[in-house]
């Protein structure tokens, strides 16, 4: 007990204190996003198809624009421009293959790659099927939980190099958490019927994000090296497009109206876009 409790002293700055509170508040940004449950009385697909497509927006651009660019740098940085590149990709595609097995081991019945209306959660539901579809609401939670996991571990890392530019990267991940937190919400009240219980997982989704800066603050802050930060984030940039084009697409396409869902494509990059400039 004595050897932790002179650890923590030693160890827990006020730069400590400010990047876990900073993550913290990028983290718990999802349960913004997951508020959208409360005011959802009814299958609205047009909602449904623009709130889908915006948040892919948000996922692809910052993953393509922003986070597989900060890996490369990273990675070429430490390498060299060949070399580092092609750890870039195979971080990229390996987190593309990571999140391709998790959804391949999960059995078709429990993981379908559409959203339910709340009619047909009703009509589920008097046929005993409410845990198959609470397993697939489940299963967007996990993924959106996998990629910010490292990202916690990158704001928090952030804001120990340069706290000035930790506090931008913090408030840039937040507004894009809050699209996320819709990406988890919508599918699992629309798998669900029930808006607590969406709340509950897209607020719990944004977990993962404090949960892996405590983690880069207890084990890997002396060891987090450029070539382990530009894989790690290579591999979320692969995650989040995998999830954006195998899953919420799809989706958003299914319901779509007069081009809704692409309109909710463009207005999620240019959100994104623009918060990163005015960030940067």
């Amino acid at each position: 007990m004595d050897s932790i409790m002179s650890f923590f002293s030693t160890n827990v700055t006020d730069d400590v204190l400010l990047a876990l509170g900073l993550t913290l508040f990028a983290g718990l940004a999802t349960g913004i996003g997951s508020l959208i449950a409360f005011f959802t009385q009814s299958t609205n697909k047009k909602f449904l198809s623009i709130a889908l497509g915006f948040s892919a927006g948000v996922m692809i651009y910052v993953s393509l624009v922003e986070i597989f660019v900060k890996a490369k740098d990273a990675l070429t940085a430490a390498h060299g421009d060949t070399k580092g590149y092609w750890l870039t990709l195979v971080g990229f595609f390996g987190g593309m293959l990571v999140i391709a097995l998790i959804d391949r081991f999960i059995p078709k019945a429990s993981n379908p790659h559409e959203v339910k209306t709340v009619e047909d959660v009703q009509y589920a539901q008097e046929h005993a099927e409410a845990e198959r579809l609470m397993r697939m609401g489940l299963f967007t939670a996990l993924a959106i939980a996998i990629h910010n996991f490292p990202e916690g571990i990158a704001t928090f890392m952030s804001v120990i190099q340069d706290p000035s530019v930790g506090v931008a990267v913090a408030i840039a991940v937040a507004i894009h958490n809050i699209p996320e937190g819709i990406a988890v919400a919508i599918p699992i009240f629309y798998a669900t019927g029930k808006k607590m219980k969406a709340f509950k997982w897209s607020f719990a989704s944004g977990l993962s994000e404090p949960l892996g800066a405590l983690i880069a603050f207890l084990i890997l802050m002396p060891f987090l090296t450029d070539t382990m930060f530009g894989i790690v984030f290579a591999g979320v940039a692969g995650i989040m497009v995998f999830i954006s084009i195998d899953e919420l697409l799809p989706a958003a396409k299914k319901y779509d109206e007069a081009h809704s869902s692409v309109y909710g494509l463009v207005a999620g990059m240019a959100v994104m876009a623009v918060s990163l400039v005015l960030l940067a």
